[in-house]
């Protein structure tokens, strides 16, 4: 026992160094190979030979039931023959017409006609295209239809059969080539039979009735059977089911019929007669086409059914796997790790490919916050230096101007011209924070505190023809965004909306927090702006970036658009309708997330 366990051990470490050495494919055919298509070689082998036995065994029944109709069909027809004869053969009149001795031929014919008429011979006797021939040793009858002298037949073959034969009745074959009533020789089954019931008259007699030959033939015909049916008497074939077989020709030899496949003998009145069937070349070939409904489906169950299952088995594992290879391949020289494609599935290697996606993703997201986020970094920065550069070129002594605006600011309030103070007020406030760069960021209450600074200044220009209302959200207070992005935002409504209309305008600000959504928004009632004018705004907004401004002559609102877009991670969004005549609106949306606050401590929260 443990020596057999070895071998298979030894075996199974063999089979599976072997299989190591294949890929995936080969692996598949292989099992589709010993797994599947040879044991169906066997079982469906086993499984047709089942199947041409039972035909077989089918096909013998068969044949043994056309068998027994044939013999019970030609016994049929012997014994109504037969009854024929016995009625004749007990017939006492008869007998005494067949025995009288008649003194001429008129004799006879009168005799004739009362025999018939009283007996109703031919109604009562004859049956369908049965011929009735009754022969009498005696010289006065004569020879007509129904009776004959038997001295002319005894040459006959059927009376020496008959005399060499002890019983008293015989079944005959023959092809008649005698002329007697038929003009032309014909094939002829015939039932002879002595009557010797009365025997004291010392005169010899015999009933033949031959057997409607062309009915039989018919008969067999008819039962329409599907092979080649042959019922042979010694050497002669007596009797088929072919189409060509005919009461004038001779009967053809048992010889020059095929071998039957099946035999079978039976005795009729002192004859032999065999049955001979012939089945055909029913070999397999003939079993497999007659059973073809079977064996095709059968055919697509065990044999293509399997191998689809198996190459799309196969397609499935080989493909993915191929496909996250190329993949791990690729991810090695880019910068990013790619994500495979169509992830479906819920197999052991769908969820690799999730797995290894959920990877590749977190690795990106790592690389593009660490590197990606740090040239951004970067990138802010120097345009906040370039900023403090351009800002500083136009610092000259700040301390300087704001101290001369607030001693302006105040000689105005002496003077008791307390509007030019506010308005000296309004512009010192703006200039300061025009010039302190410390911080970009300012929170949105700081912003539209220098907003309403600014309309003032404004309206102090315009007088009458500028109004303005600012609605602030209290929950968006302490957002922090861009310095000066929403009053660039404001500016220009004034500059390019209201100051080119002659009738009073409105600028309107809003900021309030819609959907986790930041909305700061700035509406004016101006002159509006032509709709492609609009759509190009609109399109060079949403392309922005610092190498395009840098191109462009007016920079105001697309570096405020540009800052808010980089303070909140490329996340804004940005909405400008305007209509001529009417006004322009700018809605920029900002998800509340992307935004730091200021919390109450002071503390700036990410």
């Amino acid at each position: 026992m443990n020596r057999i366990k070895r071998i298979l051990n030894k075996v199974d470490q063999l089979l599976q160094k072997s299989l190591e050495k294949l890929n995936l494919k080969w692996k598949m055919t292989i099992l589709y190979l010993g797994c599947v298509l040879v044991p169906l070689i066997f079982t469906d082998t086993f499984i047709l030979f089942m199947i041409v036995h039972s035909e077989r065994e089918n096909m013998r029944h068969e044949i043994e039931n056309v068998v027994n109709a044939v013999e019970y069909n030609m016994k049929t027809e012997a014994e109504r023959a037969a009854t024929i004869g016995k009625n004749i053969y007990m017939n006492r009149y008869i007998n005494d017409f067949l025995t009288h001795q008649y003194e001429s031929e008129l004799d006879f014919y009168i005799a004739y006609l009362a025999f018939m008429e009283d007996t109703l011979f031919e109604s009562s006797i004859s049956s369908n295209q049965t011929r009735i021939t009754m022969y009498a040793d005696n010289s006065t009858i004569v020879n007509g239809s129904e009776f004959q002298q038997l001295q002319k037949e005894k040459g006959s073959q059927w009376y020496q059969a008959l005399q060499q034969t002890e019983q008293d009745t015989l079944l005959f074959c023959s092809f008649d080539i005698s002329i007697g009533s038929e003009v032309w020789p014909t094939r002829k089954i015939s039932l002879i039979r002595r009557l010797n019931l009365y025997q004291r008259d010392g005169c010899e007699k015999v009933v033949k009735i031959d057997l409607d030959y062309s009915g039989l033939i018919r008969d067999l015909v008819n039962m329409n059977y599907d092979f080649p049916v042959y019922i042979c008497n010694g050497n002669q074939v007596v009797l088929s089911n072919r189409n060509d077989q005919g009461i004038l020709k001779p009967f053809e030899t048992a010889d020059s019929i095929p071998k039957a496949d099946y035999t079978h003998s039976f005795q009729l009145y002192g004859q032999e007669l065999k049955v001979c069937i012939l089945r055909g070349n029913e070999d397999f070939l003939f079993y497999a086409q007659k059973n073809i409904p079977v064996l095709i489906p059968l055919l697509c169950i065990n044999i293509l059914l399997p191998w689809i299952l198996v190459r799309n088995i196969n397609r499935s594992l080989t493909e993915r796997i191929c496909r996250l290879s190329e993949v791990f391949s690729g991810g090695c020289e880019a910068e990013e790790l790619s994500i495979v494609e169509e992830a479906a599935g819920n197999d052991e290697i769908a969820v690799l490919i999730r797995n290894y996606n959920w990877m590749a993703s977190r690795q990106n997201e790592l690389v593009q916050t660490v590197y990606k986020e740090k040239l951004k970094e970067q990138e802010i920065n120097i345009a906040r230096q370039n900023a403090e550069l351009l800002a500083l070129h136009s610092q000259i002594n700040p301390h300087f101007l704001f101290n001369a605006l607030e001693s302006i600011r105040m000689h105005s309030f002496i003077k008791k011209e307390y509007e030019t103070a506010h308005m000296v007020e309004m512009l010192a406030v703006m200039e300061r924070q025009n010039v302190e760069w410390g911080n970009d960021d300012v929170s949105v209450s700081e912003e539209v505190g220098f907003v309403q600074a600014y309309l003032e200044l404004q309206k102090y220009r315009f007088g009458e023809r500028l109004s303005y209302q600012i609605e602030l959200d209290d929950t968006c207070r302490m957002y922090l965004i861009p310095k000066l992005s929403l009053v660039t935002f404001v500016e220009n409504a004034c500059v390019h909306g209201i100051e080119r209309k002659p009738s009073p305008g409105w600028v309107f600000v809003r900021v309030y927090e819609k959907q986790g959504q930041v909305c700061l928004e700035v509406e004016d009632t101006g002159i509006g702006m032509p709709e492609k004018f609009l759509k190009q705004m609109q399109k060079d907004v949403e392309d922005l970036n610092i190498e395009k401004i840098r191109e462009m002559e007016h920079i105001g609102v697309s570096n405020a658009c540009l800052r808010l877009k980089m303070s909140s991670q490329n996340t804004a969004k940005f909405l400008f309708e305007s209509e001529e005549g009417v006004g322009s609106s700018v809605t920029v949306q900002i998800p509340a997330e992307k935004l730091r606050k200021i919390e109450r401590s002071g503390r700036k929260k990410k």
